[in-house]
C-alpha cells in the first residue's frame, strides 16, 4: 500500500548528488523552507526531491534543527512501523554479535546503522535508549518493541538527556519504560566489572567506545603506577589494574562515579590496589605535581572541551592545560595518554594542542598509538572525518 507522504525540495545549491551517495543530512539553508514546510510538525516523514522533483528517499523533517531533514529510508514508499525498526536493529545486533561473545555494547550507533538521531547501548538484559531525533521520540513505541523482539531484552530505559536534544526541541526525561531496574548493573569489559548506572549516570550509563583504548593502555600497565584522571567510573584505572598494574588512582570530579568506580574494583577484586581522590582535574593535578607524584601511565579522558565550533578555541587551551599538567607527572620513560570527545576538535587540532601543552612542561617523546572508537560505533563514510573520539599515547622520553 502506498503511503501519501508530503514532500520536501533541495534548494538549488544543494548537492543532491551527495545524498544519492549516503549523505544523510540536509541543512536548513539546503532545503526549499516555504511555508508548507515550515509548517510540517517535528518528527514529521517526506519525501525528499531534488530540484527537477526526483525522489531521493523518505526524510524525518524538523523545522526547528538546523539538520532539518535526515534520509532513514531510500524508499520513497518506506513504512516506518515495528517491522522496519526490527529489520535495523536485526542488522545491527547481528554486527555486535560478531564482534562481542557478550551482550555488553553500542547496538545501534545512529546514522551508521540505519537510524539516525538514535543511539542503543545494551547491558545483558537491559537496553539503554537515546532518542535523539524528534521523529524517533515520535515512533519510541514501535521502536521498543522491535527491540524486545529482536533482542529478547527484559527492561528499557530511555535516557532523554543531553544537548543533542535540546537542539532538536526535545525535552530532558530519563525512565524505565518496561521492566525494571535494582541499582547499577555490572559490566564485564577487558577483563574488569564495571557497574554502570544507567538512570542517573553520564550518557546511558557506560562509556564502550574506549573500550579498545581502555585495552591498549591496560597493555602498557604490566607493573606500573597510574594515574587515571576524570576516571568516571574508573575506565582506564579497571582495565590497567586488570592486566596487572602496581596501583591505580582514580580522579574525578563526581563522588558518585567514584563510588561506582570503587564498587567495580570490589566486583573485580582489584580493591588493594585501587586508590580515589575526588577533586577539579587540574586542581588535582597541579597537587599532585606540587606533592612531588611521579606515574609510569597517566591518562587524562576529559569530557567534550570543544562541544562546538564556537567553543573550539577554548576547549584546544584545555587540552593543551591538560597535556602539560600531567606530562609533569610521568616518569622518565613512562607513557601518557590523551583523549578528546569533542566533535569540533579534529584530530590534527587535538594532537597539535596535546603537543603544545607536552612542551611546554619541557617533556618530549614520540606517539605510539592513536585510537578512536570501537567497532561498535560504526560511522557512515561520509562522516567519518566528523569522528569524534580521539586517543593518543605519548612515550616521554625526557
Amino acid at each position: 500500500m502506498s503511503i501519501d507522504y508530503p514532500t520536501i525540495r533541495l534548494m538549488p545549491k544543494a548537492e543532491a548528488r551527495a545524498i544519492r551517495h549516503g549523505f544523510p543530512w540536509v541543512y536548513s539553508d539546503e532545503l526549499v523552507m516555504d511555508r508548507r514546510t515550515r509548517a510540517l510538525a517535528p518528527g514529521s516523514l517526506a519525501v525528499l526531491e531534488d530540484t527537477e522533483r526526483r525522489p531521493l528517499g523518505l526524510a524525518a523533517v524538523n523545522p526547528l534543527s538546523r539538520i532539518v531533514a535526515r534520509v532513514i529510508d531510500r524508499d520513497p514508499e518506506a513504512e516506518i512501523d515495528s517491522a522496519w525498526f526490527a529489520a535495523r536493529i536485526g542488522q545491527a545486533s547481528r554486527l555486535r554479535e560478531r564482534l562481542y561473545q557478550q551482550p555488553f555494547y553500542r547496538l545501534v550507533h545512529a546514522e551508521a546503522d540505519g537510524l539516525p538521531g538514535v543511539v542503543i547501548d545494551r547491558f545483558g538484559d537491559t537496553a539503554v535508549v537515546q532518542p535523539n531525533a524528534a521523529w524517533a521520540e515520535l515512533r519510541l513505541e514501535a521502536l521498543v518493541e522491535a527491540l524486545r523482539q529482536v533482542t529478547g531484552v527484559g527492561t528499557v530505559v530511555k535516557n532523554g538527556s543531553g544537548r543533542v536534544r535540546g537542539l532538536e526541541g526535545l525535552a530532558e526525561e530519563t525512565l524505565v519504560l518496561t521492566g525494571a531496574l535494582e541499582g547499577p548493573v555490572p559490566v564485564p569489559m577487558n577483563g574488569a566489572t564495571y557497574m554502570a548506572d544507567l538512570t542517573g549516570g553520564q550518557k546511558t550509563g557506560l562509556f564502550y567506545d574506549q573500550r579498545p583504548n581502555h585495552a591498549f593502555a591496560a597493555g602498557l600497565a604490566q607493573g606500573a603506577r597510574v594515574l587515571d584522571v576524570f576516571s568516571h567510573v574508573g575506565g582506564f584505572a579497571l582495565a590497567a589494574l586488570a592486566a596487572g598494574a602496581e596501583s591505580a588512582l582514580a580522579v574525578d570530579g563526581s563522588e558518585p562515579a567514584l563510588a561506582l568506580a570503587e564498587a567495580g574494583a570490589r566486583a573485580s577484586g582489584l580493591d588493594a590496589r585501587f586508590a580515589t581522590r575526588k577533586g577539579d582535574a587540574f586542581d588535582t593535578l597541579a597537587a599532585l605535581d606540587a606533592e612531588g607524584a611521579q606515574f609510569d601511565l597517566v591518562i587524562c579522558d576529559p569530557p567534550a572541551f570543544a562541544p562546538s565550533k564556537k567553543a573550539l578555541d577554548a576547549g584546544l587551551r584545555a587540552y593543551e592545560r591538560v597535556a602539560r599538567l600531567a606530562a609533569t607527572l610521568v616518569a622518565p620513560g613512562g607513557y601518557l595518554v590523551l583523549c578528546s570527545c569533542s566533535h569540533a576538535a579534529d584530530l590534527a587540532k587535538f594532537r597539535a594542542a596535546s603537543a603544545r601543552g607536552i612542551g611546554k612542561a619541557g617533556r618530549r617523546g614520540p606517539i605510539v598509538y592513536t585510537g578512536f572508537a570501537g567497532p561498535d560505533h560504526p560511522v557512515l563514510p561520509q562522516l567519518a572525518e566528523s569522528g569524534y573520539l580521539k586517543a593518543l599515547a605519548f612515550r616521554l622520553t625526557e
